[in-house]
C-alpha cells in the first residue's frame, strides 16, 4: 500500500482557545483529501468495534418491544 507522508499538525496553546482549536480543526479537515477523510474515519470506527469487542461489547443491543 502506497503511504504518503503529511507535515503532522499540532496546536499547542497556553490557555483554553475553543475558537482557535476549532479553526485548527477546520482547516486540518480541509487539508485532508475526502478519500484521506474516509480512511480516519473507517480507522476510528474499527477503533471503537474493537474496544468495544475487548470490553465484552460484542453485539449492539437489540430493541426489545414492551407490552
Amino acid at each position: 500500500m502506497d503511504q504518503k507522508k503529511h507535515k503532522t499538525h499540532i496546536l499547542i496553546l497556553d490557555d483554553d482557545d475553543p475558537e482557535r482549536e476549532i479553526k485548527f480543526e477546520i482547516n486540518f479537515q480541509l487539508s485532508l483529501t475526502p478519500a484521506e477523510r474516509y480512511e480516519i474515519m473507517d480507522s476510528l470506527v474499527r477503533d471503537v468495534l474493537e474496544m468495544k469487542s475487548r470490553h465484552g461489547y460484542k453485539n449492539t443491543p437489540a430493541i426489545v418491544a414492551r407490552s
